[in-house]
């Protein structure tokens, strides 16, 4: 949810409570006043019977108005006299039908005669008018409301305009073409921060970038270069004379330890640029027709391991890096070779934009952790990269990669996803 939006909904939520408990406090204050000033009517009116008594020496007669009724009603003397108001509901003779209204019910001592005067008005007009005022300020409120949030709604969108550029601008950064951030102008403190922010994040991360490839090249180069010059020197020290065996053994060590040095470092430095987006030669790659020519480069691997390759390859054509594709199919056909059981087989299967590769191996299954580098089984001999470099390629182009193990055959299958 936008934060607009989320801005808008407190908003509402927070006005609907406060109108809807403002409002039940509103009515209740408006229908008191009105019941206040009922009552005060009904007092004076109460009043202007005392005097009459007071000065006519007897009760003026019962009274029924368009708006008040006076009743009266003889008790016994030794009754006790009570004064309250009352609601109670008001006959309107004109409209013939009964109303609203408020009473007040007090005694009077006429002479040595107690009577209970009932003095009623209809409550119709105050009740109209306090429902026509609560409507009135409702609607006021509500407009008022409604205008609040569409004013904040095209407001805020207009005013979180340089935000949503400059998050566009980050999004469609890239960092291999070296592109640049835009700037939208804004007036307001924070998005000019902001602004700042991502210009001075973009280029450091070009900085850091470039960095990075100066050390990669550098410390490819660095490190293959001596490597190269003790394998020439370890063939010099073969060439100089005879040696013994125990030394042969020695540098037949040596000789392998290099070997796995070299390729240790080729795998991270190819698991660093495949990381970092250094390898860019995207173009349309046939893996049918790269899986047909990496069978023919390991025949002879085949061959000399006794192993039977069954093949059905339909067309698929992906764009992506021909060296990694290479690398792909490498590493899967050599994890294939390696773990294979003898006179063993290995099925190709590619269908539909599906590469599945299938062979026979040892009776357990691998776990996700062999996906991370440097790790491998007791029984591996490799560096524990190969499987590591499959899944960063995969990952690089959002291809899926997965892994299962069937009826003691183990099944790499790769969806080329774009």
């Amino acid at each position: 949810m936008k934060l607009a939006d989320r801005y808008n909904r407190v908003n509402i939520i927070t006005a609907i409570i406060i109108l809807l408990i403002t409002g039940v406090i509103y009515y209740v204050v408006i229908h008191f006043i009105f019941t206040e000033k009922l009552d005060r009517d009904l007092a004076v009116e109460e009043n202007e019977i005392k005097q009459y008594v007071s000065t006519y020496r007897k009760l003026p007669l019962p009274a029924s108005f368009l708006d008040q009724q006076v009743q009266y009603k003889q008790l016994d003397k030794n009754a006790n006299g009570s004064r309250f108001f009352r609601n109670t509901t008001f006959f309107n003779a004109k409209e013939n039908e009964a109303e609203p209204g408020r009473s007040l019910v007090t005694t009077i001592l006429q002479g040595d005669k107690l009577y209970e005067v009932t003095i009623t008005k209809s409550r119709l007009e105050a009740d109209d008018l306090v429902r026509i005022i609560l409507l009135i300020t409702l609607g006021v409120t509500c407009l008022l409301l409604a205008s609040l949030i569409l004013i904040n709604r095209f407001f805020l969108n207009r005013l979180w305009q340089p935000f949503y550029f400059i998050l566009q601008q980050m999004k469609a950064f890239n960092l291999i073409k070296m592109s640049e951030i835009e700037l939208n102008a804004t007036k307001v403190d924070e998005f000019q921060e902001l602004n700042i922010a991502a210009v001075q994040m973009a280029s450091s991360v070009r900085q850091d970038y470039k960095e990075l490839r100066s050390f990669t090249d550098n410390a490819s180069h660095e490190m293959m270069t001596p490597l190269a010059v003790i394998n020439s020197k370890l063939d010099s020290l073969l060439q100089a004379g005879p040696i013994s065996e125990q030394q042969g053994l020695l540098l037949n060590d040596i000789y392998i330890a290099i070997n796995r040095l070299t390729k240790l470092n080729q795998s991270l430095l190819l698991l660093t640029k495949i990381e970092n987006k250094l390898i860019s030669d995207l173009q349309r790659v046939d893996i049918s027709e790269l899986v047909d020519e990496k069978c023919r480069q390991f025949q002879e691997i085949f061959n000399e391991s006794n192993l039977k390759v069954n093949v059905d390859l339909q067309s698929c054509e992906v764009e992506m890096s021909r060296y990694l594709a290479e690398i792909l199919l490498n590493n899967l056909l050599a994890n294939a070779i390696k773990y294979n059981r003898t006179n063993g087989f290995i099925t190709i299967n590619l269908r539909a934009g599906i590469l599945e590769i299938i062979n026979p191996g040892k009776e357990f299954a691998l776990t996700e952790q062999h996906f991370d580098r440097f790790f491998k089984s007791a029984a591996s001999e490799g560096m524990g990269l190969g499987l590591a470099i499959i899944k960063q390629i995969c990952a690089l182009y959002n291809f899926s990669v997965s892994y299962s193990f069937l009826e003691g055959n183990h099944c790499f299958t790769i969806v080329f996803k774009n």
